[in-house]
């Protein structure tokens, strides 16, 4: 390193020219947050995985969007267990469904959602079962007040995948549940 004094008049003329009309830089960079507390860093580690859950859950859902009709209403003998076969289908199918011979590849629980948030979330899992091959599929709807219970059969019957569904066997849910039976893609 070279001292002021070693410099001659040249060289100092050279750098003056050099740096003229150059200005010191301001410090711009932002310090660092002092460490969170244990508890504040869980809340916030918790609240984008919720964030992320929630933004995952809407691209599904959208993904599937296929849009059932709440003023269908299909008949449904009172006296009998839930079931439906789509025309053109093989009636046989319900039996081996009803015996519980298809063990359902997905399950979906709609305990504890609203009809619309249930409605969604059918679509989305016929959306995943249909793009993952899935043969059967069993949506809880459970007993409740009979809301989703009535409705989830109304909107089953509308997806043009459905091939037939019939209610659950006890091991898979009972009267609280429907075994889907989708078409082989």
């Amino acid at each position: 390193m070279t001292k002021k004094s070693d410099l001659n008049e040249e060289e100092l003329s050279l750098f003056r020219s050099e740096v003229q009309g150059v200005r010191r830089i301001k410090q711009d960079k932002i310090p660092p947050r002092p460490p969170a507390s244990k508890h504040k860093t869980a809340e916030l580690r918790q609240n984008r995985t919720n964030q992320h859950c929630v933004a995952q859950r809407q691209a599904r859902q959208a993904a599937a969007s296929f849009a059932f009709s709440d003023g269908f209403e299909a008949w449904f003998d009172p006296n009998q267990p839930i079931k439906y076969t789509k025309p053109g289908s093989d009636s046989y199918e319900v039996k081996r469904l009803r015996r519980g011979d298809y063990p359902p590849d997905l399950i979906l629980d709609l305990h504890g959602l609203k009809r619309d948030d249930a409605k969604l979330e059918i679509a989305a899992l016929l959306h995943t079962a249909v793009k993952q091959h899935c043969y059967c599929v069993c949506i809880v709807h459970g007993l409740g007040e009979h809301i989703l219970k009535k409705s989830v059969p109304n909107w089953l019957v509308q997806h043009p995948d459905v091939l037939a569904f019939h209610q659950a066997p006890l091991e898979w849910g009972g009267n609280g549940a429907l075994l889907v039976l989708l078409k082989a893609c």
